[in-house]
């Protein structure tokens, strides 16, 4: 009897096995038919460690068994795959120094849209404090082995997807085209840009129909890709250190080609003279690269005329591909932080209310890119001091002057350890002015008032320890509480000079986008350049482009 059972198993299991094997083959030809019939991506294997956009790799095995265990259905399925074979199994999210790009604009489009879009994206609040801890673990180093790391480059993949199907009308977002989503290859910056510009689709959609800021990004990009087929521009040599309006100088009539072929400079002109019109074309320049329009021609701003064209295009492509993480069809209010702008925009759907001058972190004390909701505002805070500028600013000024804390209006709430717990107190010298502005998050930004008003008076706006510094907090105070009558101008302030903390919660959040966009088009159709502060595109630029130095400054 035993016998007969031993051989019932085995005979049982054999027929299981060659059930799966059956199943295995059935789905290998099912892949292949997909391929043949162009619904899933062959394989680029042309696609090397020598060429690829990112150095890390991962078996494609781990990608089978992740699929074997998570039901995705036939379509996604499908999509997952071509996917990863569209890049040769190269990571997506992750790079050896932590979370991409990608990843972050990728994450903070999904919690947006998780939010305030679609009932139906799924929420998963273990994997959101996993996303929470990555982004805020410092120097974070990437084993492609990591199990973690793997489950999440590949969790992170399947919301993409998920995400893409659901939010995006059918036709308007390809595959192919989500697949390029996250570059795969180092390119030349104007083949990459022919090869954006003139794709042709049978159904006559494409993404920038439902991303306006990324469809006129895009009609940029065309005419200096024209403009790089023609030759570029001429260099500038100019002897002078300031060249300014009355003067006749040879390097003029450079100066003046040079505005003209890129459209600030309407007239022809081959004359010497710094004329009217010059002095007009140059402060359109200057507005447009972020300087103060004064119409004098400066060493740096030669250095600006003097980027190659093609280093403008590399910009443009790097910014194009940002501007994907947007939401497509944003609804209702907004408020939009662009670091490298330092420039506030208060938004209601596509439409700009007004905007005022913000101070963000220095080198070094990144403002962070996320988006979170605005829902709370605090009058006459007191600034709890990080731990990081107790040990390495006041700590040692506390050394040298053992009334620093009282002469600047601070105290020691405890001792953790060999380290104060300091908190200033509210006031006029207090670091956050008279109010700040909080949106939940896990790098701890928020917006603040400031006493340093005449930093807002700079082109170059990057000095705070990573907070954002609003250059007029009232007006936002004022625009946030409009629909709660009891907050009028004088009860906001009385509050912002009470001297006592006050914790006032929205009646209705607001969405807050930081973004970092150094090329865009702004509300009067004017390309705008800015410098890349945190060096974000020549990180960028070195992993897309073929043959390249480093981006331009703006």
């Amino acid at each position: 009897m035993k016998k007969i059972y031993i051989v019932g198993v085995l005979l049982f299991s054999l027929a299981v096995a060659c059930k799966n094997a059956g199943n295995k083959e059935e789905e290998a030809t099912s892949i292949e038919e997909d391929i043949k019939n162009k619904k899933v991506s062959s394989r680029d294997i042309t696609i090397t460690p020598e060429n690829a956009y990112n150095s890390l790799f991962l078996d494609s095995l781990a990608v089978a068994a992740y699929l074997d265990s998570n039901d995705l259905g036939k379509k996604l399925k499908r999509r997952f795959l071509s996917f990863y074979n569209s890049r040769n199994y190269q990571y997506a999210w992750f790079a050896k120094d932590g979370l991409t790009e990608q990843a972050s604009g990728f994450y903070n489009l999904y919690l947006f849209n998780l939010k305030h879009n679609n009932d139906s994206l799924t929420k998963d609040k273990k994997f959101q404090a996993r996303m929470d801890n990555l982004f805020g673990e410092e120097n974070l180093q990437v084993d492609k082995n990591n199990k973690n790391i793997l489950a999440t480059e590949l969790k992170l993949t399947q919301l993409f997807i998920e995400h893409g199907l659901e939010m995006y009308e059918d036709g308007y977002v390809k595959r192919k085209e989500m697949e390029r989503f996250v570059p795969s290859r180092k390119m030349d910056p104007v083949a990459l840009a022919d090869s954006l510009l003139n794709k042709k689709h049978k159904d006559n959609k494409y993404f920038e129909d439902i991303n306006e800021p990324y469809k006129k990004l895009k009609a940029e990009l065309a005419i200096y890709t024209k403009i790089a087929k023609n030759g570029g521009w001429p260099l500038i040599t100019a002897s002078a250190k300031t060249i300014k309006p009355g003067v006749s100088l040879p390097e003029i009539v450079t100066i003046k080609k040079r505005l003209q072929i890129s459209g600030d400079l309407a007239v022809r002109d081959t004359t010497p003279k710094f004329d009217a019109a010059l002095k007009e074309a140059v402060k359109n320049f200057q507005t447009r690269y972020g300087y103060t329009p004064t119409g004098i021609i400066t060493q740096p701003l030669i250095a600006d005329l003097n980027v190659p064209v093609e280093k403008k295009i590399e910009q443009l492509l790097i910014n194009l591909d940002r501007m994907r993480w947007m939401p497509t069809l944003p609804n209702g209010n907004m408020i939009l932080v662009n670091i490298p702008e330092f420039v506030l925009h208060v938004m209601n759907g596509k439409q700009e209310e007004w905007n005022m001058n913000v101070v963000v972190g220095k080198e070094g004390h990144n403002t962070m890119i996320f988006t979170d909701d605005l829902n709370q505002i605090v009058f006459s805070p007191y600034w709890n001091v990080p731990e990081s500028i107790v040990k390495k600013e006041i700590l040692p000024k506390l050394e040298a002057d053992p009334g620093y804390l009282e002469g600047q209006n601070m105290e020691i709430v405890k001792n953790e350890g060999d380290l104060p717990v300091i908190r200033q107190l509210p006031g006029a010298k207090n670091s956050l002015g008279k109010v700040k502005f909080l949106f939940p998050n896990s790098f701890n930004i928020y917006f603040h008032d400031t006493p340093a008003k005449s930093l807002f008076d700079k082109d170059m706006r990057a000095y705070s320890h990573g907070c954002i510094r609003l250059s007029d907090p009232e007006k936002l105070a004022s625009y946030l509480l409009q629909d709660q009558p009891q907050w009028t101008s004088s009860a906001i302030e009385e509050a912002m000079n009470s001297g006592t903390e006050q914790f006032v919660k929205l009646k209705k959040s607001i969405p807050v986008f930081i973004t970092y966009y150094t090329a865009w088009v702004d509300g009067n159709g004017k390309l705008n350049f800015r410098e890349d502060i945190y060096g974000h595109d020549e990180s960028l630029s070195q992993k897309m482009f073929v043959g390249n130095g480093t981006v331009a400054r703006n």
